[in-house]
């Protein structure tokens, strides 16, 4: 007679700790976590038996903060020691929910009366992007808005950023009105030569074609600048009417 032993699985290490890191999250949400544990608690969503705080630590040394391993390349998570390609499943996936969440809070709302809502789905979804990204966001006869698109990435320079692409992007968004809004990864949004240039090119065409440009943000590391608020639409625009009255 064969006699079965029952041998109860022992529990993995840390995974008291991880019990507390969900209880503490569900009890007060992120009030009082360290972004180490922040990253932990994201490994541990496809990870079920290991333990996330070394790697969630190294994480932290290698890309300097949480939005730098938010925005890390699944090649750069998987050369952190115990990261590997399922259990950074987590951490894209967290980083495409909240883009989806505040672009679609944009949607149908008009940006020049919710510039924070803006500047938020802007901060949060370009600004610490390694290239250059020039997003467009459409909008309609009222200035609500239809879609944004990211329509350019790399180095953005005068060369790079086609007009007729943007007129027919705007086209099929039947759109009436544009905002545009590029970061610059040294973190400083000044503007360059090029961006100004790149401007002033795309007012010139969209008013061609009866669109308005109300904006054009340059992001940078918790600071923007705002051609609008800065003067250079409006000085474009009065640009474009003189060239138009000299051609009639």
């Amino acid at each position: 007679m064969k006699i079965r032993s029952k041998i109860s699985n022992p529990r993995h290490k840390g995974e008291g700790h991880r019990n507390r890191l969900r209880n503490k999250f569900l009890d007060s949400g992120l009030s009082g976590f360290h972004d180490y544990e922040v990253i932990e608690l994201l490994l541990t969503i496809a990870t079920p038996r290991k333990d996330c705080k070394e790697s969630a630590k190294a994480a932290l040394r290698r890309f300097k903060n949480l939005q730098g391993v938010l925005e890390a390349s699944p090649k750069e998570l998987n050369e952190i020691k115990g990261i590997g390609p399922k259990n950074l499943f987590g951490v894209k996936l967290i980083k495409a929910v909240a883009d989806r969440y505040l672009e679609k809070r944009l949607i149908r709302k008009d940006p020049i009366n919710s510039s924070k809502e803006l500047f938020d789905y802007l901060y949060i979804s370009i600004r610490d992007k390694s290239r250059e990204c020039f997003k467009t966001i459409f909008l309609d006869a009222k200035n609500r808005v239809i879609a944004t698109e990211t329509l350019f990435e790399g180095t953005l320079n005068a060369s790079s950023v086609y007009s007729r692409e943007v007129i027919i992007a705007a086209l099929n968004h039947h759109a009436a009105a544009l905002i545009f809004a590029h970061n610059h990864p040294s973190g400083d949004p000044k503007p360059s030569e090029d961006d100004i240039s790149i401007t002033r090119r795309l007012i010139f065409a969209c008013r061609v074609m009866g669109i308005t440009v109300h904006e054009h943000l340059i992001i940078g590391e918790n600071k923007y600048f705002s051609f609008a608020d800065q003067g250079f639409i409006s000085r474009m625009n009065r640009e474009f009417d003189r060239q138009n009255i000299n051609y009639t």
